[in-house]
């Protein structure tokens, strides 16, 4: 009976198949249109509405697609090389490079298998650095060649920048899923784990630490970047229990006193020197700095710190073309942001007979005599743009012909012990004729939502 109704249903199928294997056939293909409809909408679905693991991060700053902050650029690539905490290059997409033709080639080997975030595999004919007169050289698909015209000891830092095909298509841990434009500049960008595309970030940027912090507040974020200072309105974020604020150093950012040394009265050495004695040992508002390098910086140089000395800074004082005479008075212009670190450098001025007036402007100042401001820290000691006479980014109009040499030759020599010496003597003279007193990297908050 079993074997009868067995029989039965096979032929029935048969038939049914004989009957309608077209619609069979047709809804087959269907069904697999729709499948992978499913998908390809699910994916944009995600992306727009992203769901599972999701971290919403806020930035302050204003960005394009082609300034993006290196927080987030790191997420989606990484460069030829990686930069150590003490700034020695060392390998990253390259496995190794050598350098020859007097230090004006620079060979680099891919690291294998190694691809980008759609799966292509990374060749050299697909690394877009764009260098000015920089000549590029693809011998096979593992090795690139960048030809300079002039040695440039930096290149090994300049090539840690992330590497990109078009749209953003990176080798690093995320891929971009959606980007939110406000004409030019970028409102937010969403990006999504490689391995795991449910684990998401979402980066918002707003123009002011304010605005910033409002964000915040209000649940836009749940997590906020570098403010200066955990203060909203009359309260502190140190006071919500379900926060956690971590405090950290900016070593990228050098918060500065700069001269006019074509100043008629500044231009006097023995002055700026004074004035660098007389600076407190101590800022509320970041970590102390002496020297225009971090202390963990390679090239950075004990010795040359000059602490507080009241008594050695009125010698100095008296000493210059402004000893025996009344005092005239200093002007500082400060970004109002760095008023409260004026103000104390202000009390201990006075207690060298100089008496100085505070001017607070919102940006650097085409004319001055002190301004109190802030400059990017590069990630090699080469600040050949900042001091060298004929650079247009060298505000203080510092003009000193042996600054000018250890300068050009930093940026030449390839050697870290021969480069580790000019930047020794690059501080130990750049302290002794001041252009500018280092004062202090500033202090940051990371807040985020337990």
């Amino acid at each position: 009976m079993i074997f009868v109704r067995k029989r039965l249903l096979i032929w029935l199928i048969r038939a049914y198949i004989r009957r309608l294997w077209k619609r069979i056939l047709i809804f087959f293909f269907i069904g697999i249109i729709i499948f992978f409809s499913i998908l390809k909408i699910g994916k944009i679905f995600i992306s727009r509405f992203p769901i599972g693991e999701k971290e919403s991060i806020g930035i302050m700053g204003s960005y394009t697609m082609d300034n993006l902050p290196l927080i987030v650029l790191s997420d989606l690539s990484y460069g030829l090389t990686n930069i150590s905490s003490n700034g020695i290059p060392i390998p990253g997409l390259a496995s190794s490079w050598k350098i020859d033709n007097n230090e004006k080639n620079y060979t680099f080997f891919l690291k294998k298998n190694i691809l980008f975030s759609d799966g292509q595999k990374l060749k050299s004919r697909l690394i877009n650095y764009s260098f000015k007169d920089v000549d590029v050289q693809n011998p096979n698909d593992s090795t690139i060649v960048f030809k300079l015209k002039e040695s440039y000891s930096p290149f090994l830092v300049t090539v840690s920048k992330p590497i990109f095909k078009n749209n953003f298509i990176g080798i690093g841990n995320y891929e971009i899923k959606n980007i939110l434009l406000n004409g030019y500049f970028v409102e937010s960008i969403i990006i999504a784990s490689i391995k795991n595309n449910y684990k998401i970030k979402m980066y918002r940027f707003y123009p002011t630490e304010e605005a910033l912090k409002l964000a915040f507040i209000s649940g836009e974020v749940n997590k906020i970047l570098g403010i200066s200072n955990i203060n909203y309105k009359n309260t502190s974020f140190n006071l919500y229990p379900n926060l956690n604020v971590e405090k950290k150093v900016d070593y990228k950012m050098l918060v500065t006193l700069f001269f006019n040394t074509k100043d008629s009265i500044l231009s006097d050495p023995k002055i700026r020197n004074g004035l660098s004695y007389a600076i407190p040992k101590e800022f509320l508002d970041g970590e102390r700095a002496y020297s225009p390098f971090p202390q963990s910086l390679w090239a950075f140089s004990f010795g040359n710190e000059k602490q507080i000395d009241i008594e050695h800074a009125k010698i100095l004082i008296n000493a210059s073309s402004m000893g025996g005479m009344n005092k005239p008075s200093l002007v500082i212009k400060t970004l109002s942001k760095y008023k409260k670190s004026t103000d104390e450098i202000v009390k201990t001025w006075n207690k060298i007979g100089i008496s100085t007036k505070i001017e607070i402007v919102d940006s650097v100042p085409s004319v001055f005599q002190i301004f109190i401001g802030d400059f990017i820290m590069p990630k090699d000691p080469d600040q050949y743009a900042l001091w060298h006479t004929k650079q247009i980014n060298n505000i203080t109009n510092y003009d000193n012909p042996r600054i000018d040499k250890l300068l050009e030759d930093g940026r030449k020599i390839t050697n870290q012990d021969e480069r580790l010496k000019i930047y020794s003597d690059f501080q130990k003279y750049l302290l002794a004729d001041p252009p500018a007193i280092f004062l202090y990297y500033p202090f940051v908050f990371d807040i985020k939502r337990k």
